[in-house]
């Protein structure tokens, strides 16, 4: 099979994307957009994104940001400033996408609602993401990404079984609400500018309407129609999959956590081999995966008694070397050492101006024939002022300097 010809041009070269975004969402977006190589430039206030300020520290810079803002141009604007509003219908007229985040109704209170950007780029792509949706009873209310997850029904799942134990519903550990919207946002932008673009294309505007609460309940599987058909509520189940087994992470000898997905008949069967207990794969209780699911506790209460006998180590050497599908449950020092990661480029050392040399994840999607890249780290606040408005936007250095002395731009 012949190799595919790989280019130094990024696939999405050429689209520039502008963010009037904050915290995780639409950040999130841009950031998949300008991975693969889109301009993205970002607007935010003289005081900067509030995410600049979330997670670890290191000389009053946090670590997240040189990856959640990175391949941005950073432009500071006090958008209550009616020379920023200006700027920003500048800025529109050179993009082919607007990414938002704010309340619905509040771009309008600034100026900047739809019809006030088409008339400056007429076929301008917008994606708004908020909280409810730009419509309905829901629309004003406050939401970040944890409120989507609560009302979209996830938060309900990520838990132990009912009546394990009485502590509150766990999070899933990072904000994937607000980014599973960003992805939604990214994919909605790439089809609008597909339609829009395409041959024979009608060139129009196009507005994405993503709610963090509908994108996280878009990922709930059979939840809804089997409420619907059935009157079931589908119930948390810890570690374990409702509908199949065995699938779960099992204890081993030194403290660790090993999945185990295991729940097909050849790989069942397998599985019963190398724990010594052939007999199992022919037991009443565990041919077919309904029997399995039915007696799930029974038989995980063996594999972890299996599984407790071996070291994490060679319990993964086990696993693997019957093709059973496993893998230790990872900690960000596994991930940074995993040769699969770091063959791929997924772990990648990217130098920050400010922090050094940090660890970004890579670029997904990978696209061999014109591959995404990491073109610099998170910027400082308003670092591509200058660059942006006097080279795109050809403001010469006497506007520049007015817009700073009255506090349009920082």
């Amino acid at each position: 099979m012949s190799q595919p010809q790989t280019t130094t041009t990024p696939i999405l070269q050429g689209l520039r994307v502008l963010e009037l975004g904050h915290f995780v969402a639409a950040p999130f977006c841009t950031r998949l957009l300008g991975d693969l190589g889109a301009d993205v430039i970002k607007v935010e206030p003289p005081s900067g994104d509030p995410a600049r300020q979330w997670g670890e520290q290191v000389g009053g810079r946090s670590l997240w940001w040189s990856v959640h803002g990175r391949n941005k141009r950073s432009v500071a604007l006090n958008l209550k400033n009616p020379a920023a509003r200006d700027v920003v219908l500048d800025l529109v007229a050179e993009c082919d996408v607007l990414v938002e985040n704010f309340r619905p109704g509040q771009l309008e209170k600034l100026g900047l609602g739809p019809e006030a950007l088409r008339a400056r780029r007429p076929g301008l792509i917008i994606a708004h993401i908020s909280g409810y949706g730009q419509t309905g009873p829901y629309r004003d209310r406050a939401a970040f990404g944890v409120i989507g997850e609560a009302i979209g029904g996830l938060r309900h799942l990520t838990n132990h079984a009912p009546g394990t134990y009485d502590l509150p519903p766990v999070r899933v550990g990072v904000s994937i609400g607000d980014s599973i919207a960003g992805l939604y946002a990214a994919f909605g932008v790439m089809a609008a500018l597909w339609q829009r673009d395409r041959l024979g294309g009608d060139g129009a505007a196009r507005s994405l309407d993503v709610a963090l609460t509908e994108s996280i309940f878009s990922m709930m599987e059979a939840m809804l129609p089997e409420y619907g058909s059935l009157g079931k509520i589908k119930q948390p189940t810890g570690g374990g999959i409702a509908t199949a087994a065995p699938t779960n992470a099992y204890p081993t000898r030194d403290g660790d956590w090993i999945l185990i997905a295991a729940n097909s008949e050849p790989l069942f069967r397998k599985l019963a081999g190398v724990m010594g207990r052939p007999e199992l794969a022919d037991d009443p209780r565990f041919i077919g995966n309904a029997a399995r699911v039915a007696h799930v506790e029974v038989l995980d209460g063996m594999i972890s008694d299996w599984t407790r006998t071996f070291d994490t180590a060679a319990l993964a050497e086990v696993l693997e070397a019957a093709d059973i599908p496993s893998s230790k449950v990872y900690t960000a020092a596994d991930i940074a050492e995993d040769p699969q990661y770091r063959f791929r480029g997924m772990v990648q050392e990217v130098d920050d101006p400010h922090l050094g040399p940090i660890l970004h994840a890579g670029v997904v999607p990978h696209v061999p024939e014109s591959p995404g890249t990491i073109r610099w780290a998170g910027p400082e606040i308003g670092q591509h002022g200058d660059d942006v408005l006097g080279g795109l936007l050809g403001y010469g250095p006497e506007r520049v300097a007015e817009l700073r002395s009255i506090g349009a731009l920082a």
